[in-house]
């Protein structure tokens, strides 16, 4: 029974010995580490640009219409996208009671005409008879005043005439400039109203971008900055910032620029397209754009403590050129930051570094 009892005690024995050096091994581990290569933030000359969209809009939109109202259209002579010239008729309204009208106007100067021939020829002739006394001072000067009341009929029946000339040229409408229709709101038959918008038209078929710049963005712009932008099926328009608002509104903080665009390239208005406004080259601290994280919609950068802990920096970025990204602000010139494997890091995790062209980095779980 004793010899028993000492061959269980010395199994039990082996078996914790065996358990033992089984969990050394996992006690000992440590997590392994993310591989990282680190890059200095650095100065160097950028070119420096601002990103935003815009809509595409006209240089200046003619709204057109006629003067007189209760006439019915009876001709239309153009269509939307049609290109017309200073002075080419749009369209023609139905102008025969104007046009009687005109005619009585005309028969009426003509009258009024006659009547101051008639008076002039009268005066004349009491003229003659007066400097040889034959008729009496007071008869020249009704004759006189005769002719008087006879000129202004006429001038008169001449405004008269021009009026109704005017109504009639107002029957016509005609393009006050060279461009392109661009609205089209009339149709043959239909009566219009004086005043309503029957066509619009694109003033020299001039396009424009215009964009909403926050208030220290809009500082860097300036008149003749080039303008590219991004038009549909991969063109690129380019143009020039016309103008930029003096001031940004109170509520938006917010101003405006102007881009002529020379050659729309397929741009049509109404798109809204992003673009890039060129705002000259200049000296700003960057880095790889690998380095720039964006989490919870910030832009953040990973630097490495000595203890081999990754810390994360919320920075603010500017102009991208190529793969380089502009720090505006939260980093210092000459701070290394991580460039490969910062996708991947958390705030803490711990790391090591490699040496720029050593393998991938990949992340691993702790064992």
């Amino acid at each position: 029974m004793i010899r028993h009892w000492l061959a269980v005690a010395t199994v039990c024995a082996a078996l914790a010995a065996c358990g033992k050096d089984a969990q050394e091994p996992a006690a000992d581990a440590a997590p392994s580490s993310l591989a990282v290569t680190l890059q200095p933030a650095r100065m160097q000359e950028l070119e420096r640009a601002i990103a935003v969209s815009g809509p595409v809009t006209a240089w200046e939109e003619m709204q057109l219409g006629v003067e007189v109202g209760g006439l019915r259209v009876t001709d239309l002579h153009v269509d939307v996208g049609e290109r017309v010239r200073k002075g080419e008729l749009l369209l023609e309204l139905d102008a025969r009671t104007i046009a009687s009208e005109l005619a009585q106007a005309r028969a009426a100067h003509a009258e009024a005409a006659a009547a101051v021939e008639l008076a002039q020829a009268n005066l004349r002739r009491a003229e003659k008879l007066a400097a040889e006394q034959l008729i009496s001072a007071a008869s020249l000067d009704e004759l006189r005043a005769a002719r008087t009341q006879a000129q202004a009929r006429q001038a008169t029946a001449r405004a008269a005439l021009d009026a109704s000339q005017l109504r009639m040229d107002f029957t016509r409408l005609r393009a006050p400039d060279d461009g392109i229709v661009s609205k089209r709101l009339v149709e043959p038959g239909q009566v219009v109203a004086a005043g309503s918008e029957l066509l619009r038209l694109i003033r020299d078929g001039r396009l424009e971008w215009q964009a909403e710049l926050a208030a220290d963005e809009l500082a860097r712009v300036s008149v003749g900055d080039p303008v590219a932008l991004e038009a549909p099926g991969g063109a690129v328009a380019e143009g020039r910032v016309r103008a930029v608002s003096p001031g940004v509104d109170a509520e938006t903080r917010t101003g405006t620029i102007y881009a002529d665009l020379p050659d729309p390239e397929g741009l049509q208005v109404g798109q809204f397209v992003p673009g890039r406004i060129a705002t000259g080259a200049g000296r700003a601290l960057t880095v790889p754009a690998a380095a720039v994280v964006e989490r919870d919609g910030y832009p953040y950068v990973f630097i490495v403590g000595s203890d081999g802990v990754a810390k994360r920096l919320r920075v603010r970025i500017g102009t991208r050129a190529g793969d380089a990204v502009e720090i505006l602000d939260g980093l210092k010139p000459g701070t290394p930051v991580v460039v490969r494997g910062a996708g991947f890091l958390g705030d803490g995790d711990r790391v090591r570094v490699v040496a720029e062209g050593a393998s991938p980095a990949t992340p691993q779980a702790a064992s």
